[in-house]
């Protein structure tokens, strides 16, 4: 396992300008490589996101006795007949979330295996319970142990399930746990969010038929068995568009941002906009998997202010969890006193106060609640990247918009999601380098 983590120094306050593309997403890429096993024949995915989450899962899937290749864009997955279970322990593991979208794969295969806990963020407690609840009832039991879990196949309970909540990545572990169920499952209170709308797209072209995409009622036709050959391609990520946009609004810079995709981004653009945030929207036209309707965003220096009411997240079609920390750094650059509720994580809006190290003004009212007041100047200053995507990422958005020099430590966090970002950066006129 070698990790891509260093520290970065940045010398912010510099003028931004130029187009920057964005990337497939990570939350697709992971959740299509574990959809992938259930396929007894080769998937080739385009558009696999080269970051450290993925890395880690490929690691994983290796030494369960995956076959996986990687040849230009192209990612290439075979299973192996029968699991080496032992791989489930790799160290890599317990670096990632997304290792739970394996459950289905490996207990067709495997009536009874161990499952070690999964990492990922660190953003207080972190429930698995939507999938427990939901597996259970497609005939997936997850037993809790003192170190582990045990995972057995039975029989399916029931065909209709109604999420314990609307989680993302279990309603994809639902998704594909019911497409090898031979019957028509109903899945009530599913997230629509996008990688879920991926996985349906995917399995509709292994042959399974999915209704109510983008609803949150989604009916699984399983057929039990597949060995199909096929390719198919990873759509863009909105987060990673909402980055960029959030770096264009805090350092108040002129940037384009292409293959947005814009059915997950058109709220958080109208609370932009109520701010005062100047941009103007392309034609839209369509990602490379034939559905993922995108726009390119073309953005203006803005006067901002803050917005009349408080910006929280909801599940699709709401503002995107993963959106909402980006909403703080903006903040800062925009006059009067902004509300950020951040309900669905315990711990989350705590890390949101690091940007006070930079010279923001926000006060933390409960661990769910913050007030940033604005506008502020804001300067160098060094800080630690904290453990959860998102708040590492948003330290380095206001580091671009802070005066002299800042060195943002122990990035490896950031590189689980964003690919070659102090690269692409750098090309629209930032000064960012690695620290040796």
């Amino acid at each position: 396992m070698k990790e891509n983590t260093h520290d970065l120094l940045i010398h912010g306050g510099k003028p931004l300008a130029g187009t920057i593309t964005t990337n497939t997403s990570k939350n697709g890429s992971v959740a299509l490589l574990c959809a992938a096993l259930i396929n007894q024949n080769k998937t080739h995915v385009r558009g696999i996101a080269d970051i450290e989450e993925v890395k880690r899962l490929i690691e994983v899937m290796e030494d369960l006795g995956v076959s996986v290749t990687r040849e230009n864009d192209t990612v290439t997955i075979a299973p192996p007949t029968t699991y080496n279970l032992n791989g489930l322990f790799n160290k890599s593991f317990e670096r990632i979330r997304s290792g739970l979208m394996l459950i289905p794969a490996l207990a067709h295969k495997h009536t009874t295996f161990k499952l070690p806990a999964a990492g990922g963020c660190s953003m207080g407690k972190r429930t698995t319970i939507a999938h427990t609840h939901g597996l259970e009832k497609l005939g997936i039991s997850i037993q809790r142990e003192e170190l582990c879990s045990v995972v057995s196949k039975t029989e399916p309970k029931t065909d209709t399930i109604v999420m314990y909540e609307m989680s993302d990545t279990a309603t994809v572990n639902m998704l594909i746990a019911a497409s090898l169920t031979p019957q028509t499952t109903t899945i009530s209170f599913a997230s629509a969010n996008y990688q879920v709308q991926e996985i349906c797209f995917f399995l509709q072209t292994l042959g399974v038929e999915v209704e109510g995409i983008g609803t949150s009622t989604l009916h699984v036709h399983g057929i039990g068995t597949i060995a199909k050959e096929v390719t198919y391609t990873n759509s863009e990520d909105p987060t990673e568009s909402m980055a960029f946009i959030a770096i264009a609004a805090t350092t108040n810079s002129p940037l384009t941002i292409t293959r947005a995709p814009i059915s997950f981004l058109e709220l958080e653009l109208l609370i932009l906009e109520s701010m005062g945030f100047s941009f103007t929207l392309s034609k839209a036209y369509t990602s490379e998997n034939g559905k993922t309707k995108l726009v390119d965003i073309t953005m203006r220096e803005s006067n901002l202010t803050a917005p009349a009411e408080k910006i929280h997240a909801l599940p699709y079609p709401g503002i995107n969890t993963d959106n909402l920390p980006f909403f703080v750094p903006i903040a800062t650059q925009a006059k009067g006193v902004t509300l950020i509720h951040d309900w669905m994580w315990e711990n989350r809006a705590i890390y949101y106060t690091e940007l006070n190290r930079l010279g923001a003004n926000i006060t933390l009212l409960d661990p769910h609640r913050v007030t940033i007041h604005g506008k502020t100047p804001l300067r160098g200053a060094q800080a630690v990247c904290p453990p959860a995507l998102r708040p590492a990422m948003i330290i380095l958005v206001a580091m671009l918009a802070s005066e002299g020099t800042s060195i943002l430590r122990d990035t490896y966090i950031i590189h689980r999601g964003y690919e070659d970002i102090v690269q692409r950066l750098n090309t629209l006129g930032a000064d960012m380098s690695v620290l040796k």
